[in-house]
């Protein structure tokens, strides 16, 4: 009896192994906790003026020259989401909003870079990775490897999560950026 030509085309046609879970997660693991530290120093900067930072003053008075009202709130506001997002990021915890607040400084970062070019000294590639990279971990999920596994309500990441908190910090942003002009 021969073999039909659909189950021979099928046996000649290898079989591709399945990816690993583990790769996956050790990948998004290393994206949260390089992207999720580096936002989070650059907050404690901001903040407290730890690793050579600013501090709440300089940071205020920044934001006061480059029109935002009340420089001293915003660079507050700014502060605390590079920190919390970021250690939310490091730790996978509530991944998405955590990633949302990172798109969301960075959109203001880039709105306010525009004008010196995309490459250094004066450009805003540094601030479009980061934004990347907390909108496609919002979207995508912490993996196993995160806090979030261990909380009802997020153990599972779905989509819709990251759209929505992705949303909202988009909406956040172009707010702050409103009232900045």
């Amino acid at each position: 009896m021969s073999a039909s030509p659909s189950s021979a085309l099928a046996s000649s046609t290898p079989v591709q192994p399945a990816a690993s879970q583990h790769a996956y997660d050790a990948g998004l693991l290393l994206l949260r906790l390089a992207v999720g530290l580096t936002l989070a120093a650059h907050g404690a900067q901001k903040l407290f003026g730890w690793f050579s930072g600013p501090g709440l003053d300089s940071t205020g008075k920044f934001f006061s020259s480059i029109g935002y009202p009340s420089g001293k709130t915003m660079a507050v506001v700014d502060g605390l989401s590079e920190l919390l997002g970021g250690l939310g990021l490091a730790l996978g915890l509530l991944t998405p909003l955590a990633g949302a607040a990172a798109l969301g400084v960075m959109i203001n970062a880039v709105a306010v870079k525009w004008d010196g070019g995309f490459f250094i000294p004066t450009g805003m590639e540094y601030e479009i990775v980061l934004a990347v990279s907390g909108l496609a971990l919002a979207l995508t999920g912490p993996g196993r490897v995160a806090v979030d596994r261990y909380l009802p309500g997020v153990r599972t990441h779905r989509l819709a999560y990251g759209i929505v908190s992705v949303a909202l910090g988009a909406i956040v942003s172009l707010i702050i950026l409103i009232v900045r002009n």
